[in-house]
C-alpha cells in the first residue's frame, strides 16, 4: 500500500486572514521561502493565494499592494484532500484539475499542504523535479 498524504505533506502551512494586505502576504512568502499562502477565517479554509496570483491579479492590474486585501485576489474554488487519502489520489487530483498544490484539510480546517514537488520526492527521489524540490528556496 502506498503512502498517505499526511506522510508527504508539509504540516502547518502558512495562513493569513482574508483582510491581510498583499504586502504582508508577499513578505510572508519571502520569509518562509514559499509561493503559496492559505486564507483562513475562523479556522476554516477560505482561499489560497499564490505568488502568480499576486502578479496576475494584482501587479498586472496596478493594484495598491498595501491596500489590497488578499481576499480580493485569492482563489476560492479550491480542490482539497484529506490527510488519510493516498498520495496517488493527490496525483490524480492534481492532474485532473491542473493544479500544483492541494491544501490538506480535516473537514474544512487546513492542516497541511501537499505539492507536486512533495509527491515527486515521494515517487522518485532521483527525478529532476525531486532534486529541484529538495533544494532550499532562493531568497
Amino acid at each position: 500500500m502506498g503512502q498517505k498524504v499526511n506522510e508527504v505533506m508539509t504540516p502547518a502551512p502558512v495562513a493569513v486572514s482574508p483582510d491581510t494586505t498583499l504586502v504582508e502576504v508577499g513578505d510572508l512568502m519571502r520569509r518562509h521561502g514559499i509561493g503559496d499562502v492559505l486564507v483562513v477565517h475562523e479556522g476554516r479554509l477560505r482561499g489560497l493565494v499564490t505568488d502568480r496570483d499576486i502578479v496576475v491579479r494584482a501587479v498586472a492590474e496596478h493594484r495598491d499592494m498595501s491596500r489590497t486585501a488578499v481576499a480580493e485576489i485569492c482563489s476560492t474554488n479550491l480542490i482539497t484532500i484529506g490527510p488519510g487519502a493516498g498520495a496517488e489520489e493527490a496525483v490524480r487530483l492534481m492532474r485532473a484539475h491542473t493544479v500544483r498544490r492541494l491544501p490538506v484539510v480535516d473537514g474544512d480546517r487546513p492542516i497541511g499542504m501537499v505539492s507536486i514537488g512533495d509527491l515527486a520526492v515521494q515517487r522518485d527521489e532521483r527525478s529532476a523535479l525531486a532534486d529541484i524540490s529538495a533544494e532550499p528556496p532562493n531568497t
